[in-house]
């Protein structure tokens, strides 16, 4: 074993600091992680972050030995010489004796390359040991080793979850450290995990991921041999109130390190140390019920508490910076169809004896439908409940022409009020949770794909320039132009509810039919978006965006990556 020079400790803040609540400058460039925890907390397992960072830095390089050059990144004692420093030449030239015997003391100093490693794909995932043996101390480092891979998942551009050894495959934890340490902090068993825990652990993993096992010595002593990314902790030095310092191991490196004191340690394995950061509490709304994307726009539409009114939320479909603000829009009348289209809202709404075209924002420059009559539509008591017990159906605007499907049909509604039946629709436009398949209708995406389908295949769903059919709706032919047709398997137990894209990568986004667990389905595997798993009713697929909307329980909205689950908006509700 080679063990790791010791990390030293924080400085302590000063005065100042501490009344502004600023970290130790050793602990600014972690202010973002540490944010979820009290400001006494993050300074007090402030050395235990930086040594494990340290060790998992040590076992996992950022840079390769070799590869695909990538720049400069320090200075060696030995190298070649188009890489000895311009200082040494100058010093050959001067005084060559002196040159030669640095040469072969090996005091000559080198520029030192660097290699890029190739870019990781996968999430980084915790296998956490929950067991009586982990509690305690070894508890402290699985906490700062979170922090630790929480930030390594962000720098790869991936997610970071947490698979509690013993519990079931499908349970996971993730999101952003605020939420997710409270419920890693929960998860808590009364046996200790065996081999076999481990091995279920990790054949529910994806092939891409990056697995790190948090465990103590007495488990990893009985894997044979231990998985690669194996971090032990145990209790090293004592005190009289217990213990204060603990011995970390991770590959061939050891570490010992302090660990907060025991009544701050206490608090923290209670509960009492972890605070929310204010931008994640979630925006309250008065309704937001049945939450789904009605047009190419990236806007969320969700009824409001009553049927006359519609919740509107506009959603940064890359996640970086701020979604807009949640409006609601009182239209007086039922609403049955809406859109976002330009930077107008439009709505469809139902009186009593026509249908009307209202809008929020400045009118199109074509003439378009004030008044529509009511009765090709069939709109009986009946059905016309239904419709309003659903998601609001979407609308499609195009050259002064009213398009949406109502009733199980498309229609067509010319400038003067004209109806136009233009057949048959898909599921969802009789009201009911089917609302959320309009992935199946190819005339919301301007057109439909330019790649084409099997004719025959009864199952399709549709993406922006992309397709997707299936004969039994378990084996998926994905298609998109200029790329060889790729095929995915739907687990048996689900159902593919839409097509997404992003980039070169296609997915199916699929929905179980016992419970709402949401998955995934790419050709090399699936992906369960936990986040966005649970609640009562399937999510909603945007037409040409990789989001996905869902109520994954009663109070919270959430908008969420369709190919790595990242939630990228949360809405609270008063539902």
């Amino acid at each position: 074993m080679n063990p790791t020079p010791p990390v030293p400790t924080p400085p302590a803040a000063s005065a100042t600091a501490s009344a502004a609540g600023l970290l130790p400058a050793a602990l600014a460039p972690w202010a973002a992680e540490l944010s979820a925890l009290s400001r006494g907390l993050a300074v007090g397992l402030g050395p235990l972050v930086l040594g494990v960072d340290a060790l998992v830095g040590a076992e996992q390089p950022r840079t390769a030995e070799r590869g695909e050059p990538d720049g400069y990144g320090g200075l060696r004692r030995r190298g070649r010489p188009e890489q000895l420093r311009p200082a040494e030449w100058l010093l050959a030239e001067e005084w060559p004796e002196e040159f030669v015997r640095r040469h072969l003391e090996g005091e000559l100093l080198y520029t030192a390359p660097e290699f890029r490693l190739p870019p990781a794909t996968g999430r980084v995932v915790a296998l956490v040991d929950a067991g009586p043996r982990a509690a305690g101390p070894a508890r402290l480092v699985q906490l700062a080793a979170l922090i630790v891979l929480h930030r390594r998942a962000a720098a790869r551009g991936s997610a970071l979850a947490v698979r509690v050894l013993g519990a079931p495959a499908e349970e996971e934890l993730s999101g952003e450290l605020s939420e997710l340490l409270p419920r890693w902090r929960k998860a808590r068993s009364l046996v200790e995990p065996d081999g076999a825990a481990v091995a279920r652990a990790r054949a529910a993993l994806e092939a891409p991921d990056e697995a790190w096992l948090l465990t103590t010595p007495a488990l990893a002593g009985r894997l044979s041999p231990a998985p690669p990314r194996t971090l032990t902790a145990e209790p090293a030095g004592w005190s009289p109130s217990g213990a204060r310092s603990v011995r970390l191991t991770l590959g061939t490196s050891v570490s010992e390190l302090p660990i907060p004191e025991s009544g701050l340690a206490v608090r923290t394995l209670r509960g009492g140390e972890f605070r929310r950061r204010a931008e994640q509490v979630p925006q309250t709304v008065p309704g937001a019920r049945l939450p789904v994307f009605t047009g190419l726009a990236p806007t969320l539409l969700g009824r409001g508490r009553g049927p006359e009114q519609l919740v509107a939320v506009r959603v940064r479909p890359d996640g970086n910076g701020q979604s807009g603000r949640p409006r609601t829009h009182g239209f007086g009348l039922p609403v049955l169809a809406a859109a976002r289209i330009g930077r107008r809202l439009m709505a469809l709404v139902d009186g009593s004896s026509e249908l009307r075209l209202m809008l929020v924002g400045s009118p199109p420059a074509e003439p378009f439908p004030t008044s529509i009559d009511r009765a090709p539509f069939g709109l009986d008591p009946a059905r016309l409940n239904a419709l309003l017990s659903a998601p609001v159906l979407p609308l499609l605007w195009q050259d002064g022409t009213l398009a949406l499907p109502l009733a199980g049909r498309w229609w067509s509604i010319a400038e003067d009020g004209a109806v136009r039946d233009d057949g048959p629709a898909g599921e969802g436009t009789d009201g009911g949770p089917a609302g959320f398949r309009w992935a199946r209708e190819p005339r919301l995406y301007e057109g439909g794909s330019s790649a084409a389908a099997d004719p025959g295949a009864p199952h399709r769903l549709y993406a922006r320039d992309a397709v997707a059919w299936s004969h039994d709706g378990l084996e998926w032919q994905l298609a998109a132009p200029g790329r060889h047709v790729l095929r995915a398997i739907v687990p048996a137990d689900s159902e593919a509810i839409g097509l997404v894209r992003q980039g070169d990568g296609l997915a199916l986004v699929t929905c179980s039919t016992a419970g709402v667990l949401v998955r995934s389905v790419r050709t090399d595997g699936s992906r369960t978006l936990s986040q966005l798993s649970g609640g009562t009713v399937p999510p909603s697929v945007h037409p040409a965006l990789p989001l996905v909307a869902a109520e994954p329980r009663p109070g919270q909205v959430v908008v969420g990556d369709a190919f790595t689950g990242l939630v990228r908006m949360t809405l609270g509700s008063s539902t």
